[in-house]
């Protein structure tokens, strides 16, 4: 813990630092302001690299999402059922989220300033191939949707990396604002088809490559990791193993599986699910969806502000509460115009705000040269928690030609993450740490 402490950079923000810098900032002053005053304006400049790094990433994860309801009502990949649309956008979902669990143990030892770069560089050779031999092939197009799930892995890399550059006091908003960048799947719905209508079917994978390209060469430039970051020397294999079995880990899993696994669900199949239930056009649907994304876009950096201010328990129970309430009036399908888009938007700030919430509470209780690993568990859980719900949906539909039972089972799981939020979930947070 004292190494830790050391190393901390919070103390370029006003923390008690080492009695031997001090006296080395009285004798060589014009050597330790300069560097002082790097490490305090820094952290901002590598969470605002990093947001933007996690949201042109989620960008590309997001890219098959969008052209969904397109493939299945232009018929350029066969006759596909719901159920096939469903898998087809929920696969890159699944890669990305259990891709975290590696990906967040290496950024503990490599770092973020290794890890952002290659997980952009290498996420353009999916997209490639998806523009260039995917898109006329169902099977093809599962293929190149697997290996695009890479670029779900960046989340794993930036809330180590951003946690590490900031003190505990500021953490919560600092991996909310990081967390905003899962608006990267909003500029995939509002521009993905009409790029595709405008410039033909290549198009929004080739400049997505291009983005992801410059961001790659920009972060190498730019990202640095936090002084005195702690390199673990154990396994990868240990270190998850051990990560596992601490309470905040699975407790944290289950409400990010609610929270964030909700948003995912939302914004891979709000298109198609707008598109069958209320008869709306593709791009009409694509911009829906983009609201839905910016709301919780918008509230997510707001939940882990309010996590530091009043505590992560009571922004979770209110957000499971209005998902509770919210998913059940959206099983009625009440018309868009009134009700139905104020129970979407109302289910998007809630989700947002509790993704907020729970990496606030993560970097709370949790040891920071932990927080790597427990984050690809977590997040891992999160995106499993988006994968499972479209193919639910889609299952569902095709039996009942209703999403009813769907959003009802979305209502019960958000009630059951309530209850534990209010009773186990509070005590790891009021004991504070993290239970040996």
């Amino acid at each position: 813990m004292s190494t830790s402490i050391a190393n901390d950079p919070a103390r370029g923000h006003g923390g008690e630092g080492d009695p031997g810098d001090e006296g080395k900032a009285m004798t060589a002053p014009s050597a330790s302001e300069p560097r002082a005053r790097a490490v305090t304006r820094s952290p901002w400049l590598m969470l605002a690299m990093a947001t933007i790094g996690f949201a042109v990433n989620f960008w590309a994860w997001a890219l098959i999402s969008p052209l969904g309801p397109l493939f299945r009502t232009t018929g350029s990949l066969g006759a596909l059922t719901e159920s096939d649309v469903a898998l087809m956008v929920a696969v890159p979902v699944v890669v990305g989220s259990l891709g975290r669990i590696v990906v967040g143990g290496l950024t503990d030892r490599y770092g973020g300033r290794v890890m952002f770069p290659i997980i952009s560089g290498v996420t353009i050779l999916p997209i490639l191939f998806i523009a260039f031999v995917a898109l006329d092939s169902y099977a093809l197009l599962l293929v190149g949707g697997f290996f695009l799930g890479i670029a779900g892995t960046a989340f794993a890399v930036g809330v180590p990396f951003v946690n590490a550059w900031f003190p505990p006091d500021k953490r919560g908003l600092a991996i909310g604002v990081f967390g905003a960048g899962m608006g990267g799947t909003a500029i995939s719905a509002l521009t993905t088809v009409k790029l595709t209508d405008h410039l033909g079917a290549k198009s929004p994978f080739l400049i997505t490559a291009a983005v992801l390209a410059c961001y790659a060469v920009a972060a190498w430039l730019v990202l640095r990791d936090a002084p005195g970051r702690v390199v673990p020397t154990t396994s990868l294999a240990s270190r998850i193993s051990v990560n596992a079995r601490l309470a905040i880990t699975w407790q944290a899993c289950v409400l990010y599986a609610v929270a964030f696994g909700g948003y995912v669900a939302f914004s891979v199949y709000l298109p198609a699910y707008l598109k069958t239930a209320h008869h709306l056009t593709a791009a009409d649907a694509a911009n829906r969806m983009a609201g839905f994304v910016l709301v919780a876009v918008i509230m997510r950096p707001v939940g882990g502000w309010l996590a530091d201010k009043v505590g992560a328990i009571p922004v979770l129970a209110t957000g499971f509460g209005v998902v509770v309430v919210c998913a059940g009036i959206s099983a009625g399908t009440p018309p868009l115009h009134g009700i139905g888009t104020l129970a979407f938007l109302a289910m998007a700030a809630a989700l947002g705000s509790g993704s907020g919430a729970t990496f606030a509470l993560i970097a709370k209780v949790t040891e920071p040269s932990r927080v790597g690993g427990v984050t690809g568990l977590v997040g891992a859980a999160g995106g499993l928690g988006g994968f499972v719900p479209p193919l639910i949906m889609g299952y569902v539909y095709g039996r009942t030609d209703s999403y009813a039972i769907g959003l009802w089972l979305l209502s019960g799981t958000a009630a059951l993450a309530l209850l534990l939020t209010l009773t186990i979930v509070r005590r790891t947070a009021t004991k504070g740490q993290e239970p040996r």
